[in-house]
């Protein structure tokens, strides 16, 4: 019943269980009537993490249902699960797990020979309020034969999901489909990019093990969904591809952006960004449908204002604001990854960390921007608080690991050089090269701006509520972080004369420096890409950030960047086959190293610019907009629709010989701001225009 997958959904079980409702009339014979439940381990019970890691918040499952009936009376009689209910565990489904798969013999049949035990649980559940994870495209396949003779399904797009097949079969034949992203440097399958292993242990499998029935076999899998374009088959039954068919599985956000323009590598990157947001929205937004499918802070916070453009997101943020602040420690920190089950032991220490744990407070704040939805605020405003007063009592604390700035007084006072962080994370290789000792220590430059950066929001977020007696104390630790940030850029180890473009883009994305600091860093910017060959060198935190401080500095410098198709760049991935968005830039290439996978939404994060500075489409509040566009580059056309929460707005441009048309959308009942080139700035109502 109903069309939700992996109901109930993830929550952290200890703290919060989520029940559905479903209108089961329809479904009801006038002779007998049986109500059937499947139960498996999901996310309570099953393998959660890169590591696979068990049991994370108990060690057996447990149902709870009722099935209401409501009589012509008027009588509302109430059939509830209890010791009564038969129960077996010899059915078809011999095993399932969310990441390893499924093994499945077609010939069993449950004897339901037992019966239920009665258990408990602390936690009262509440309504179901997520967005619902349900099926969605269905795509077929070309077989490949690889040099080794192996029979592969090339669905020709990397998603997330599970397959389905029909086939004709004898009784104990067996199907096994094994499910990956690429093709290794020899075309054959591989999983390697997406699995760690140990003595005797692989994770995750990706695996459904079918035996069949005599006869006609349909099967779909139930309990798990996997990341995948490939599927290897191993069976001795006689198959075509087309009696195979890949199912994508992702929360149902409805689609609200769209872009194009005249460049394909570009269309096709945004649409590539669109798959990776979809297949990384299984209930919660993750980092990779495959290895990990953490729900990082960080991700999360990077991708929200491009999310918000691409999927009415409001509701799918809301739910993992609740997964944030379900974890909310008494001290005011916030995780790194929610809900936290599958976090290795030892990486509790980055809970906290600036970038990632900041999703507290910075995606409230843009879904307010972007919805004008205050109730947002109101209702994280408590946890906001403390998660603000978190990060003050980090500023000039002592920490053993803290790095030495000979800051002194209140330079020092307002510094964060406390607690473990990931600080930029993952800049190319040859930009700055990542080792365990990067994630054991303070990045007081990172943290420094951060901290600035979240106390200038949440002032924004008090002024907005009327509270302006704390939107002001918010100003005034913000504007004392960024005189010590200023005083920090002043020493040798953190001099603004660098060229690790993150610690220059970080800088001006965020206002943080003074007028002299400002002028020195745009100018060492523009010479840190020409060093770079204008290819993108920063890391995770600031690559969503780069191409609006070069549209600052130099329009034509933008696009520059964002035309270039060489590695380290965005269009380096459609260039090279990529359907999704890679976590490394190198893509496949990375195959062997920790950073792999070939499906992370997080460097899809530019396409917020292509739609409010590209475009120009930009809510301004209540009914109203700015739309500025930025024509440059080579191209000739861009064209960005929003249906935003006030209606569609449609901002576009096209090169005419010498001249530049543009095409404005207004929805009804609004107004817009309209800055066109050249032009002097107009207030137009509601309506379509022409320049």
């Amino acid at each position: 019943m109903g069309d939700f997958i992996l109901a109930p959904g993830i929550t952290d079980y200890r703290k919060r269980v989520q029940y559905q409702t479903y209108d089961v009339t329809g479904m009801v014979n006038h002779g007998e009537n049986l109500l059937t439940v499947q139960l498996a381990d999901g996310w309570y019970r099953g393998s959660t993490g890169a590591w696979g890691i068990r049991n994370q918040y108990g060690t057996q499952t447990k149902l709870m249902a009722q099935l209401e009936l409501t009589h012509e009376d008027g009588r509302v009689e109430t059939i509830g699960t209890g010791a009564d209910w038969d129960w077996s565990n010899d059915g078809p489904i011999r095993f399932a797990d969310n990441k390893d798969g499924e093994v499945v013999d077609a010939n069993a049949v449950p004897s339901y020979a037992g019966k239920a035990k009665i258990t408990s649980h602390k936690v009262v559940p509440t309504a179901s309020h997520n967005v619902p994870v349900t099926e969605h495209e269905r795509l077929h396949a070309r077989c490949i034969r690889t040099p080794s003779g192996k029979t592969v399904l090339d669905f020709g797009q990397n998603i997330a999901g599970y397959a389905a097949f029909s086939l004709q079969a004898k009784a104990g034949q067996t199907v096994k489909l094994r499910f990956g992203e690429m093709l290794d440097e020899d075309g054959e399958f591989t999983q390697k990019n997406i699995q760690l292993s140990r003595k005797n242990f692989t994770t995750p499998l990706q695996q459904v093990i079918y035996t069949c029935r005599d006869g006609r076999n349909d099967y779909q899998t139930t309990f798990a969904i996997f990341g995948f374009r490939y599927v290897l088959v191993e069976t001795e039954v006689s198959f075509t591809a087309e009696d195979f068919t890949a199912i994508a599985v992702y929360s149902d956000m409805e689609r609200t952006g769209w872009f194009e323009s005249s460049h394909a590598l570009l269309n096709q990157f945004v649409e590539n960004t669109v798959w990776s947001a979809k297949n990384n929205h299984a209930d919660l937004p993750t980092d990779c449908p495959t290895r990990e499918r953490h729900g990082w802070s960080g991700d999360a916070q990077i991708f929200c204002p491009t999310a918000s453009f691409f999927f009415d997101y409001l509701p799918m943020a809301q739910k993992y604001l609740r997964d944030l602040y379900d974890w909310q420690k008494e001290n005011g920190c916030l995780p790194q990854i929610a809900p936290e089950g599958g976090t290795d032991f030892y990486m509790a220490g980055m809970n906290g960390a600036v970038g990632w744990a900041d999703a507290g407070v910075l995606m409230p704040y843009v879904l307010w921007k972007q919805y004008g939805d205050t109730d947002v605020l109101q209702k994280y405003l408590p946890g906001m608080r403390r998660y603000a007063d978190f990060m003050q009592r980090r500023c000039g604390r002592w920490y053993l690991t803290a790095k030495r700035t000979g800051l002194r007084g209140e330079e020092k006072k307002y510094l964060s050089n406390c607690g473990q962080a990931y600080g930029e994370w993952a800049e190319p290789e040859d930009v700055h090269p990542m080792t365990w000792k990067d994630c054991a220590v303070p990045h007081p430059e990172v943290a420094t701006a951060y901290t600035a950066h979240v106390m200038q929001c949440m002032a924004e977020i008090e002024a907005a509520l009327g509270n302006a007696e704390e939107a002001e104390g918010y100003r005034r630790f913000a504007a004392h972080c960024r005189r010590s940030y200023q005083a920090l850029r002043r020493t040798p180890a953190y001099s603004l004369d660098t060229d690790r473009q993150a610690q220059l883009v970080r800088p001006l994305a965020f206002g943080l420096l003074d007028a002299e600091q400002t002028a020195f860093a745009e100018k060492r910017l523009l010479a840190a890409m020409e060093h770079y060959a204008w290819r993108v060198g920063t890391g995770f935190l600031s690559t969503p950030l780069i191409l609006d401080v070069l549209t600052d500095i130099d329009g034509e410098a933008a696009y520059r960047l964002l035309e270039n198709k060489q590695m380290p760049g965005w269009l380096f991935m459609p260039k090279n086959g990529a359907t999704t968005v890679w976590e490394a830039w190198e893509g496949t290439a990375a195959a062997n190293s920790g950073i792999a996978s070939l499906n992370h939404d997080s460097k899809g994060a530019v396409c917020r610019w292509l739609f409010d500075t590209m475009c120009g489409i930009r809510v301004a509040g209540e009914n109203r907009f700015t739309i500025a566009p930025h024509p440059g580059g080579h191209f000739t056309y861009a064209k960005a629709c929003y249906n935003s929460v006030y209606g569609r707005v449609e901002s576009a441009w096209q090169k005419k010989g010498q001249a530049m048309q543009y095409t404005i959308t207004i929805p009804a009942n609004c107004t817009a701001v309209v800055e066109i080139p050249g032009k002097t700035a107009v207030t137009l109502a509601a309506g379509t225009y022409t320049f």
